[in-house]
Parts: structure tokens; sequence; C-alpha cells
């Protein structure tokens, strides 16, 4: 099945069922990706009629062609008995087929296919099947459906990227990025994870301001999720790293309603491991407690219910379901802040769904749903020698991120040949941020940065304060999108047809954060490990100041940001699904993107309008023409949208400034004594921007280079699936990625200043940094004396930058044993490589989220051995999972996941001498005076997860109760998963991440 469906039913025999699964699959119809649906095709005699019947009153006939071929297509997913007439009267039928999302189900009823005029009556038979064939031979992309069944068993963490993790070539991305619930993200193919695209019933749901994950389910309301790794058609954009596409449950002529309750007791989790201050770059602390974790402990509850059933039956159909997650836990900080923090975190969900068949043609859906993530916490004085908690200091700063959307589709059978599908959608999330500070006259300081004072004013131990709040936030911040899409499909002969228009609008409105008040700064302390040498371009050299003789310094931070703005993404596409003959199909497609991003004015800074054509090209060969063996292969090119918030900083007004000083002291708040400016290049004392954001809004014409390009990636596979016999189906498959264009920002001016003067050119005004395509030859509209604009180019060789590199290599294989009454599992092995110079629109390695505004190529010396493995390359990956039916009674499932550890990397200052020409910090890939290209530090460990679900359904309840027991981590392995890269003294290899602790889950569930 190479990455398709996992089948949870027995596989009927292709040599005793052959009036059911016969040669060939005629016609298969394009199921378009995005959607909730799926198709059903297959053979039977020319001239017959085929039905298709759901459960929830969907109704479709169609005319078996001249060719004896069938297809009915754009079916809601859901289970469905098909039979055939000739004469009016039933001469075959099967029941119970499962359509699965965006895949074809083959069902035919003669073997091999009979032409008008040769045509044998057969003797009435029903077939009750609860299965899909082994291999999909109509699909030609790389997918894995999890089915609702499966994720009511697997011991799985209950969110869209855990689930997409059980694909192969998905792993899990850095855990300093996570999505609107507050979990850790997914990277697909070596891509970064702001890469993916979120669903919900066909609806783009991703988060608009960052691409940081979307709005999801409520777990029991997922019937199927749709996990799509490559190759997928044009109907698809605005990803090149991997799809995730969650299709809610809906309505059936039946009435069902049931309710759930899970409890994860603290006495069931496993105690975390505490961090220690490292040795790879010893220091006064090393060997000490970073951060006691072992206190980090709580408890999480789960409840849930739901109801759907006919409001008219064979008409009109209702779901709806509800879900409250509570979580109350303890956190410790590390031990500079000297305090600890008892949690709250709520996360309701809710959805609902109509579904209105006005006729047998005509089906109306509507969807809304909702999901919070809500944090509440009261800050304690906390002993870090003793380990004991003290008195209270203050509530945290409390945070809710409330998201709600809803769609409305029509789909209309016009003909048996010609589907319209029409939908609209919005998504609103208001992202709340409460900004009372009780400790505001107190001046922060940051703790990241506390490492770095001198221990000469502090005994060796950093000091901060009371006050951890820095910056804060519009509680008013919201964002807004909107989505529609219409889908027609057309089949002519041979040919399927698809065309459609798919459009979105986004809206990031009051984003604004600023230093928190009364300071409206913080302090930041600094260290140079040659105190002689510059703090950073433009910056003096601390020795030359009273205080700085060993390199101590400290500067008063002060950032800020405020803008609304807006993304327009428009798209058109076409697909040919041609089926060649009874063994080949073959899909071409079209895809043109169009992105354009607007400043807080309304004007255009990024329009990527010009034609962006996106080929998607592939094809499926059924090589003995039984579905036993099937050899598949795609190439496509994909483009990638930037989201709202790379204006916030790229194209509004935000001010970035520092003033450096030594110090001579260091009081009990953390507060720096005796303070003595440090020269800057603009004035002793004076705010120095290294990027030159003073506030001041750009002018949109000069924001990006003039010819910039979307970010767009290649990406060819080549695949196959035999089934070995009855029970084994066994795959293989090559995927290549490469990356073509990305988008950063440049900020060295001096290079602008250079060019334009030998250009002819008399610039003034310049900014601090500029939107470009890396690698490549970039013009810039600039300002001149003049009042006017210079067209400025300036080539790869003048800026001094490599070209931009990013490479996915993988070889997957897997081999699955279908339910066959007892069991099922899968098991998957991936051996892949991710290098180049660039991860993407992130940079998992520091942490930077800053969206195609990382530091990299922001001044050439910055790239300077950037290139090497990147920060999610786990080179070998093995996955296992599966379900075993003891008995009608008891079920036990199991995953094992393996994957090896992740590139790590050194940063320092820069060149032998250890300079800072660029930023000051270490971010540069020089280690302690020697070269350290990216991911050459080492790997973090091999990483063993092995989790185990058991259920009891009691037959006196007929099989209607269930009592269950997940152990997530049985072997409560807790390996480190991400390490500080960054070469300072006590901190350098600082674990940052580790492996989640063993925790028991206990559930009751009622389904009637």
């Amino acid at each position: 099945m190479s990455s398709r469906s996992i089948r949870q039913a027995s596989v009927l025999r292709h040599t005793a069922l052959a009036l059911a699964l016969a040669v060939g699959f005629g016609g298969a119809g394009t199921a378009l990706a995005q959607s909730t649906s799926g198709t059903i095709f297959g053979q039977a005699t020319a001239g017959q009629t085929v039905t298709a019947t759901s459960n929830s009153g969907v109704t479709r006939t169609v005319t078996v062609g001249q060719d004896g071929r069938y297809t009915i297509s754009s079916l809601p997913v859901g289970t469905y008995n098909v039979s055939v007439m000739s004469g009016g009267a039933t001469v075959s039928s099967r029941e119970n087929v499962a359509i699965r999302v965006g895949a074809g189900t083959e069902v035919s009823f003669n073997a091999p296919a009979t032409p008008a005029g040769n045509a044998q009556d057969l003797t009435a038979v029903t077939v009750s099947a609860n299965t899909l064939p082994s291999i999909d031979i109509s699909q030609v992309d790389s997918r894995t459906v999890i089915t609702s069944a499966q994720l009511a068993k697997l011991p799985l963490a209950r969110d869209a990227d855990s689930i997409a993790q059980l694909a192969p070539g998905v792993v899990a991305g850095s855990s300093a990025f996570t999505g609107p619930n507050g979990k850790a993200l997914s990277s697909f193919g070596g891509a970064g994870v702001t890469e993916n695209a979120y669903y919900i019933n066909g609806m783009n749901v991703t988060d608009p301001l960052n691409g940081l994950g979307g709005i999801q389910l409520p777990y029991g309301s997922i019937d199927q999720q749709e996990v799509l790794t490559g190759g997928y058609g044009a109907a698809y954009g605005r990803s090149d790293g991997g799809v995730i596409n969650q299709v809610g449950k809906r309505g059936t002529n039946e009435w069902h309603f049931g309710a759930q309750i899970l409890y994860t007791p603290e006495w069931g989790r496993g105690t975390p491991r505490s961090t220690h201050y490292p040795s790879a770059y010893p220091g006064t602390l090393s060997g000490q407690v970073y951060q006691n974790r072992s206190a980090n402990k709580g408890w999480e509850a789960v409840e849930s219910a739901y109801v759907g059933g006919p409001l008219i039956k064979d008409k009109l159909y209702m779901f709806a379901s509800v879900e409250a997650d509570r979580t109350k836990d303890t956190y410790t900080s590390p031990s500079t802040s000297e305090q600890q923090t008892k949690r709250t975190f709520k996360d309701p969900k809710w959805y609902a769904k109509l579904d209105w068949n006005i006729t047998d043609s005509h089906i109306l859906e509507l969807t809304a749903a909702s999901t919070k993530h809500e944090y509440n916490g009261s800050n304690y004085e906390y002993d870090p020698a003793t380990g004991d908690r003290g008195a209270f200091i203050s509530p945290d700063v409390s945070t809710k991120t409330s998201a709600r959307m809803w769609i409305a589709k029509y789909t209309g059978y016009i003909t048996d040949d010609f589907t319209i599908s029409a939908q609209y959608g919005k998504q609103i999330t208001d992202l709340y941020e409460d900004p009372y500070n009780p400790y505001a006259d107190i001046i922060p300081v940051n703790a990241a940065n506390a490492e770095n004072e001198n221990p000469l004013y502090t005994g060796g131990h950093p000091i901060t304060n009371i006050n951890k709040i820095e910056q804060i936030k519009d509680p008013s911040h919201q964002t807004r999108g909107a989505n529609y899409r219409i889908d027609l499909t057309y089949k002519l002969g041979d040919h399927t047809i698809t065309a459609g228009i798919d459009n979105q609008r986004t809206q990031d409105l009051r984003d604004s954060t600023y230093m928190a008040p009364t300071a409206g700064y913080s302090w930041q302390y600094g260290l140079n490990t040659n105190p002689n040498g510059s703090i950073a371009n433009g910056v003096d050299a601390p020795a030359n100041y009273p205080g700085g003789e060993d390199g101590y310094y400290v500067s008063k931070y002060i950032q800020s940001t405020n803008a609304s703005v807006r993304v327009e993404q428009r798209a058109q596409y076409i697909e040919d699904s041609w089926q060649v003959n009874d063994r080949w199909l073959v899909k071409l497609g079209l895809r043109n993107d169009q992105f354009t991003n607007y400043n807080p004015e309304g004007n255009a800074f990024i329009r990527e309008t010009k034609p962006q054509w996106a080929p998607r090209l592939g094809f499926s060969w059924d090589v003995f023409g039984d579905s036993t063996f099937k050899v598949y292969g795609n190439a496509g090119r994909y483009y990638l949208a930037l989201p709202t918030s790379v204006a916030l900083r790229g194209a509004s007004g935000s001010l970035y400034t520092q003033e450096y000083y030594t110090y001579r002291g260091i009081d009990a708040n953390g507060q720096p004594l005796n303070l003595t400016p440090i020269m800057t290049a603009n004035g002793l004392g004076v705010p120095y921007s290294a990027n030159r954001e003073f506030g001041q809004a750009p002018d949109p014409k000069t924001v990006t280079a003039k010819n910039l390009k979307a970010q767009s990636q290649d990406e060819y596979i080549l695949g196959f699936d035999k089934a070995l016999n009855d029970k084994y189906t066994f795959g293989m498959k090559a995927t290549y990625r490469k990356l073509n264009r990305a988008i950063d920002d440049t900020c060295d001016t001096n290079v602008f200043e250079e060019q334009g003067e030998l250009q002819g050119a008399d610039l003034t005004g310049l900014r601090g940094c500029y939107f470009f395509n890396p690698g490549t030859k970039a013009i810039y509209r600039l300002p001149n004396a003049g009042g006017g604009y210079t067209n400025v180019t300036i080539t790869n060789a003048d800026a001094g930058f490599p070209h931009v590199k990013r490479k996915y290599y993988a070889l997957d294989t897997y081999l699955e044993h279908p339910f066959d009454g007892t069991w099922w599992g899968r098991v998957t092995y991936t051996f892949s490589k991710s290098y180049g110079n660039t991860e993407g629109q992130v940079k998992s390695d520091i942490s930077q989220q800053d969206i195609a505004a990382t530091q990299d190529w922001d001044y050439p010396v910055l790239m300077e051995y950037a290139g090497g493995r990147q920060s999610n390359d786990h080179r070998h990956q093995i996955k296992a999972f599966g379900s075993w039916q003891i008995n009608p009674e008891w079920n036990v499932s199991g995953i094992l996941t393996m994957a090896s550890g992740a590139p790590t990397s050194c940063e320092g200052l820069y060149g032998p001498n250890q300079t800072k020409p660029a930023y000051d910090g270490n971010y540069y890939h020089w280690c302690n005076g020697s070269p350290a290209p990216a991911g050459s530090a080492g790997d973090t460990p091999w990483t063993h997860i092995f989790s185990l679900n058991a259920e009891y359904r009691p037959s006196f309840a007929d099989h209607k109760l269930a009592f269950n027991v997940n152990i997530y981590n049985v072997f409560n392995e807790q390996k480190v998963t991400r390490l500080r890269a960054s070469y300072s003294p006590n901190t350098y290899r600082l674990p940052l991440a580790w492996e989640t602790p063993r925790y028991l889950r206990f559930g009751i569930t009622y389904d009637y």
C-alpha cells in the first residue's frame, strides 16, 4: 500500500472473488485532495447501471460505459452498498464498501470487462466486504489514512501532528515551535515546520499568522485523517512539506451517541530528569543543577460526548460533539529564576456538521468547529538548593487562543459525467495575552543571558528579579481568514478532467508587541571572550571602558512592532486523470499560484502574481492487471506563500535597538551599577540598531527585490506496492526533493552602498533589511538623493553569498498485514538525508521563528560554513504499529517508534580571532576559533518509544461499554532531543528538551 491507507479488514482473495475484484480498474476518477470525498470505480457489463448508497442517505447511479467501465466520483467518505442492475433487476451487489478520503475503491462485477453484445447474465449475488483492495491502483501520490476506529485504539497523543508522525518521512519538529494548541509540530520530508498545510473538511485552516499548525477537530470527531507526504495533485498548494487533512464525522440513518472520560493521574507519570549545566565549555556553573524538573508533574482529564443521526431520514443529518481537556501541573523554572509555577491548561473543543441531501444529485454540507487553548498560572518563590516552594509572588501571564471556523459546501452531480463542488468558509482566531504586571516598576533582566553576568559581582550565581515580563502584546490581537473554491470534474471518454479555483484571504489585526511598562526596556548581559574585540559591527570593544576589561557588558534592549496587515492568495488548476488502457493511469496537472502581501497602509510590498506554473505529473502501472502489483511515480513543483507575520518587521515600523554599557556592580535585583556608555556608530550611549530598525515605516516600493519570486521546491517519487499474498503487502518508495528558491532578508547595506556607487547611484535613506531570493541576482529599487528611485543590481558574487541549497533524499519501505479478523499491523523503515544551508522559513538550531526573516543571509559572514545536515535530519526511522483482537471483548494495540538522533551545531564568534563582524552574539559557524559547519557537532541520542493500549469491551454491555488503559513510553526512556548551540561557558550543549516521560491514561467509553 505504499503510504496509502491502513486497512483494518480482511483482504478478499482475488482468485476466489473474481466477480468482486476484476482485472483492470477502468476510468478511476479523481478525488479532490482537499475534499472529504472518494471514488468508487470498476468494471461491469456495458449498459448495466451501478448504484452506490451510503449509510448517510447519499445515492448515486451511473451507467456502465461501452468499454465495460464505470466511475462514481466525489462520494462523501463513509460506508456504501454498491449494486449492479440489468433489466430492472439487481444481479450483484457489494455491502459495507468503505470509502477513504482522496482514494479510489474498486468494486468490479465481472472479469474481464464485457463490452456490449457479449454480455452474459450473472446470478444475483451479494458479497459482504469490510475492506478495500490491498493496493489502490488509482492513486499516484504518497499518503497515509488513519481511521477513527484505529485512532480509538492506538496509544497516541491526541493531536493531528502526533497522528501524522505515523507516516513515513514525518518526524517531530523542534519543541521550540508549537501550534495554536501548544503542541509540537511536524517536519515532512526535510521541510520546515511552517511549510505544511492543515485542512478540516476541505478547508485550509493553517495558522495565517506564522504557518505554525492549524485548527484541529475534537479527537473523537475525526472520521479519517489523511496525511499526504508527497506527490499530491494540482488541487493542493501552498505547501512544500506535507498536508494534514482531517475529515469530521457525519450523521447517518441511525442515531448514535456516546461519551468518554480519560484520566492521567499524577502518580502515573514518570519523574522528569533534571537538567545540569554541561561541561562541554566549562564555566563556574558546570555540573550544577540548571533546572530541577523532578517536580514538573501533574494530571490531565478529558471528557467528551457526541450525538449523531437523521433529522429527516434519507434527507437531513446532524452530528455534534464536545470535548473538554484540562491539565494541572507544576513547572520549575531554571535555577536563575528561583521560581516555580502552578499551571492550569484548558483546551475545550466542539464540532458540528449538517448534511442535507436535497436530492440524489444535490448535497449541501455545513461544518462548524471551535478550539481553545487557555493558560493560567501562579508564580511562587523557589529555592533551587532545597527544592522548597515559598510564598506566592504573582499571577503568571494568562493567555488564551480561541479559534473557530465554519464552512458551507455544495456538491452537484449534474450528470453521470459532470460534478461541481463549491465551498466558502471563514476562520477567526483571537490571541489574548493578559497585560497585567504587578512588578512593572522593576526593570526586567533577560534570564537567558544572566549567565553572562560578571561573577565578581554575583558570587558565581546569576541574579535576576521578580519581574519576568519583558514584553506584552495587544490583548485584542486577532487573525481572520476566508477561503473559497470551486471544483469542476468532467469525464470525457478515458479522461477525467478536474479544474477549479482556490482563493484565500487572511488578515492579521492589531498585532502589537512592545516593551512592558513602566521601564520600557530590559537588561541583557553579554560577554566578549575577546575583550579587545568589538561587541558587534558598529559597537566598540568593552575593554576600552571601565569595568569592561574582562569583556563583560550590558545592553538596554528595546524591541516593538505594531501592525494590521493582510495577505491574498489565489490559484487556478487543471488536472487530467487519463486511463490510457486497462493497466496504465496517467495524471497530468498544472497549478498557477499568486501571492500578495500588504503592509499596514494597504500597499503591496510582496507581489508574486506573475504566472507561477506548478506542473504535477504522475502515473500508476497495474503490472499484472489484477491490483496485486503497482509501480507508480510522480514529479511536481510546489510553491509556498508567506504568512502575514512577515510584514511585522519587514514592512512595518518596527523598533529594535540596544544601548551598550560597561558596569561595575550588580544589585540584588540584577540591575547593573556604575554604568559607562560604550561608543557605537551612532554616538556615545546612543541607541544602536544593527538592522536600522528605529520605528520608521519603510517604503513598500523598496522593501523587496523587484525580481522576488516565491519559494518553490521540486519533488520526484518512484515506488512500488506488491501484494506478497493474501496476508501481506510490501512496498518501497524513493523520494528526492530539491529547494529551488527560498525567501529571506539581507541586511548588509554596505554592499548596497558600494554597488550603488559603482552603478552611479547616489543612494540615501537605506533601511535595515530587504527581502530577496538568497543565492540569486537581486534587483532593488532604492531611494536616491534626488527624491526618486534607482534600480541597483547585486549579484550573488557581489553579496558574497553561497547558492541556496536544501536537498532531501529518502528510501521508504513497509510491510503490512491487513486486518484478518484477529490482527493488523504495519512496519515502516525510512533512510533519509536532509542537508543544505537553509532550513527554510525558520531556524531550529537557535529556535528562531521570524518567518523568512531569520539571521541566515543577513550578512555573508553568517553563511560561511552554513552548509551541512539540517536540524530535522533523522537518518534512520523505524515505525511499527498495529492491533490484536484477542477475542470479541479484549483488544491490545501498540506503537514502536525508533529514530536516530538529530544533528547538533556549535555556533560561536567569528573566525580564529573570535570577532563579531555582524551581530553581537554566538551566531557564526565557528566554534572556539575553528570552522564548525552546520550539524557537525554530533547527534542527539537515538530515541526508542514503545507504547501500549489495552481495551476491554464486555459482552454483558453488548460491547458498547469499554474500559482501556494506555501506557505511553513503557520503558520511561528520557533522552535529550535538543541542545543549545551557542558556544558560551556553562551553557554550550545545555539540554533544552527531553522525551516525554512515561504516563498512564485510563479511559471509560460508551458508544450507542
